[in-house]
């Protein structure tokens, strides 16, 4: 079952239960994705893949998240409410991400399998922790361990 499928019988669940809360957060990530897919067709791409969908979630969350601290600024508590709720919704559809010690270690072995010895080796390290935990490991949390463990 691909998250398109997901979404589409969460959907369904939100509307029989009439959540009005999480339908309207649900058509949000449906139209953001119509509009990704959209965007891809230049490439020949007509429907884009998981991977792409997963950085989609992310980017929405990121930006609601960047959105709570302007309304904790703003003493707007409804508004914060909102946003995590939205959050709620959307990390649901998020692989579970990998804790700190587990990060460590990947960034370890991906270390010693690129030979990497120096910082101006971060490149390779951050492109194989990609291809193999891309779904499972926030890419901006690690540069700052890769860069600590590389020496930089």
């Amino acid at each position: 079952m691909t998250l398109r499928d997901d979404f589409t019988a969460h959907l369904k669940t939100a509307m029989l239960a009439h959540d009005a809360a999480r339908v309207s957060t649900l058509r949000m990530i449906t139209a953001k994705l119509k509009d990704v897919d959209i965007a891809a067709r230049p490439k020949g791409i007509d429907r884009v893949p998981d991977e792409e969908i997963v950085a989609m979630l992310r980017g929405m969350a990121k930006s609601r998240r960047e959105s709570i601290e302007l309304y904790r600024q703003g003493n707007r508590a409804e508004l914060v409410a909102k946003e995590e709720a939205e959050i709620a919704v959307i990390e649901s559809f998020l692989p579970q991400q990998m804790d700190d010690a587990a990060t460590e270690a990947a960034v370890l072995a991906a270390i010693a399998e690129t030979g990497a010895a120096s910082i101006k080796e971060m490149g390779r390290v951050m492109a194989a922790l990609k291809a193999k935990h891309a779904a499972s490991m926030d890419m901006g949390k690690v540069g700052p361990i890769v860069k600590a463990r590389l020496g930089g």
